[in-house]
């Protein structure tokens, strides 16, 4: 029942987003680290476990440091990246995986969360490979896309399988990546 309710409310924490801000954190500490009392920082940047950057990014979210993200917080999160959270599906968010009932996440909720939404990625990346004709290329041919449907039971042409790619392609190459898959299973 639980796993249900983080599902829903996942949609607003994609790990594309989470990259996002992990990488504009990094850009503006390595930008504004000219003294050389920052310069250990690099060493340390490269050397940082998971669980490091997991309390980053809930820094990131936590905009008044206070050890807790509320509703105001996530919106504000998302509104700099410039995707609209209202305050209903924000607090809804909240009532979902808060814990200890304060109307707030903490970092335990906060790692709650990830750990859906690592598993989602997950299965995803096994979706994404079982459709790759070529086992490591990389990406799903027309081909491979026809034959994986072909053992769901789903027969559909080459022609049909090539335009349901394209409708997906964004980079145009007749293939779809990885993002583009993660993009058309979104």
């Amino acid at each position: 029942m639980a796993t249900a309710k983080v599902s829903k409310s996942s949609k607003w924490f994609s790990n594309k987003t989470l990259r996002l801000s992990l990488h504009r954190r990094r850009s503006k500490s390595s930008s504004t680290a000219t003294s050389p009392e920052s310069s250990p920082s690099p060493p340390r940047e490269t050397a940082r476990r998971p669980h490091e950057e997991m309390k980053e990014v809930f820094r990131y979210f936590d905009g008044d440091d206070d050890g807790k993200i509320s509703a105001l917080e996530l919106r504000a999160y998302f509104g700099s990246i410039g995707e609209y959270m209202s305050h209903e599906d924000a607090q809804m968010v909240i009532d979902e995986l808060d814990s200890d009932g304060d109307g707030m996440l903490d970092y335990q909720d906060f790692l709650k969360l990830m750990k859906v939404e690592t598993r989602d990625e997950d299965d995803l990346k096994k979706a994404f490979e079982m459709f790759e004709l070529e086992k490591g290329s990389g990406c799903i041919t027309p081909k491979g896309l026809q034959m994986m449907l072909s053992r769901l039971g789903y027969a559909k042409s080459y022609e049909e399988c090539v335009a349901m790619i394209q409708v997906y392609d964004i980079d145009g190459n007749g293939v779809l990546d990885f993002h583009e898959f993660h993009q058309m299973m979104a």
